[in-house]
C-alpha cells in the first residue's frame, strides 16, 4: 500500500499563488509516476498534471499550461503543483495521484493511489 497526504491548499485572490505539496509513503515503487487531479463542485474529477518516471516527462491539461508547474523530489517521495496565476475556475479540491503507468494518465483509471485531497478556493 502506497499513502499519500496532500498540503498546501487554502485560499488566495485571484492572480495569486500557491504550492501544493503531497508526500508518498509505505510500499513505494522503483518506478513510478505522480500527478494531480483535481474536482470542482458538481463536477467531476479532471487530470492536472502529471510527471512520469519514463524519461521524466510533465504532461498538464490544457488549461494550466503556462501557469501552473509540477516538480519532484525523489530523495524524499515528494510530488509538487506550484499553481501561479490563479483564477476563480481554479477552486476544487485537488488530489494526489500515484501509479506505475506514464500514458494515458488523464484517465482516473490509470492510476493506482489517491490522497485524500486538499482544498483550493480563489476568489476574484
Amino acid at each position: 500500500q502506497v499513502q499519500l497526504v496532500e498540503s498546501g491548499g487554502g485560499l488566495v485572490q485571484a492572480g495569486g499563488s500557491l504550492r501544493l505539496s503531497c508526500a508518498a509513503s509505505g510500499r513505494t515503487f522503483s518506478t513510478y509516476t505522480m500527478g494531480w487531479f483535481r474536482q470542482a463542485p458538481g463536477k467531476g474529477r479532471e487530470f492536472v498534471a502529471a510527471e512520469t518516471w519514463s524519461g521524466r516527462t510533465t504532461r498538464y491539461t490544457d488549461s494550466v499550461k503556462g501557469r501552473f508547474t509540477i516538480s519532484r523530489d525523489d530523495a524524499k517521495k515528494m510530488v509538487y503543483l506550484q499553481m501561479n496565476s490563479l483564477e476563480p475556475g481554479d477552486t476544487a479540491v485537488y488530489y494526489c495521484a500515484y501509479g506505475i503507468r506514464n500514458s494515458n494518465l488523464e484517465y482516473e483509471a490509470n492510476w493506482d493511489y489517491w490522497g485524500q485531497g486538499t482544498q483550493v478556493t480563489v476568489s476574484s
